[in-house]
């Protein structure tokens, strides 16, 4: 349940040209493209919190906290948090969170609740996890909205938080999982295959991909903590990889000035050929992945029956810590 990192490709310097890197191309023309005003992710923010108010709302610790110790920030009524020793993210009650559709594979697929593979993502373990979450969130989502628009990023989104659903159901029964780092990992991924597909308009694209490479490994590598759901942050992850290369293709560098050039100068395809072969493929394993995940998941197979090592990817177990999947 850890946030995604914070980093933007839109801080690249796209293309050169013979007057230097000013993303111009052929001269004085320019290459700047369209800027979108973000108002999506400030919305998904918006929602988060207020569901979050809803969930210790419905909690409501001073009534229905009849264990050991004491509701944390009794200022705040109904509204106050579980016990630091039950909940340390100052947060519900975990039956408050399964109440309200966190992430559970037993009602998933013995009670045709699939509803919960969606209402998980807006749910939230505690204030600390809804910070986290929320902030990165902001940093991610309003620079890829602002240079995609909401359709794509609000698709990528959503997509990515189901398929990290989809992959935690499958390795995980034991417990309940909530919160967007699936969803925020599948914007992370998404980024990645941005900047691999639109790699040519790229400057310091080498740098580029170095930093966003090890972010995205330090954040993997946190999810091997316990409590933290890996499963859910590989699947949105792998996710929003693919649909970035199907949803966040750029055309070629210079195709749309090249429009405007005698037939001979002029760019005649608006995508590289790679381009091309990275869509098709993307879209054959993201059609094929997902529906051999919902398959396997709704016909109540297990993932670690079929991988008897996956389950260190989100747990190590050490002299400190166990892990129960």
């Amino acid at each position: 349940m850890s946030a995604g990192a914070m980093v933007g490709n839109g801080d690249l310097e796209r293309g050169t040209s013979a007057k230097g890197r000013n993303q111009r191309f052929s001269g004085d023309v320019d290459y700047s493209e369209r800027q979108w005003t973000s108002w999506l992710v400030p919305m998904i923010v918006v929602a988060n919190v207020a569901m979050f108010a809803v969930i210790m709302f419905v909690n409501n610790c001073p009534k229905n906290h009849d264990g050991v110790g004491s509701c944390v920030a009794k200022f705040l009524g109904r509204l106050s948090f579980q016990p630091l020793r039950e909940n340390p993210l100052f947060g519900p009650s975990s039956s408050t969170l399964d109440k309200l559709g966190a992430l559970e594979w037993n009602k998933i697929v013995h009670q045709n609740q699939a509803w919960r593979l969606v209402s998980c993502i807006w749910l939230h373990a505690g204030l600390i996890h809804l910070l986290a979450n929320m902030l990165s969130l902001v940093f991610i989502g309003i620079r890829l909205e602002q240079q995609f628009g909401f359709v794509r990023v609000g698709l990528i989104y959503l997509i990515s938080g189901i398929g990290g659903s989809i992959l935690s159901s499958l390795f995980i029964q034991n417990s309940i999982s909530v919160g967007a780092s699936g969803a925020l990992f599948g914007l992370l991924g998404a980024m990645l295959s941005e900047l691999l597909t639109n790699w040519t308009i790229y400057a310091n694209k080498g740098a580029a991909l170095f930093t966003l490479v090890i972010i995205i490994a330090i954040n993997l590598a946190v999810g091997i903590l316990p409590h933290v759901d890996n499963f859910a942050h590989i699947g949105g992850f792998l996710t929003g990889l693919l649909l970035g290369f199907i949803f966040l293709v750029r055309p070629q560098f210079g195709w749309k000035e090249g429009r405007h050039l005698p037939g001979r100068l002029r760019l005649k395809s608006k995508y590289t050929a790679c381009q091309y072969v990275m869509w098709i493929v993307a879209t054959i394993l993201f059609i094929v992945g997902f529906s051999v995940g919902l398959l396997m998941l709704f016909r109540g197979e297990k993932g670690n029956d079929k991988c008897s090592w996956c389950h260190y990817l989100s747990c190590v177990p050490t002299s400190r810590w166990s892990c129960n999947y």
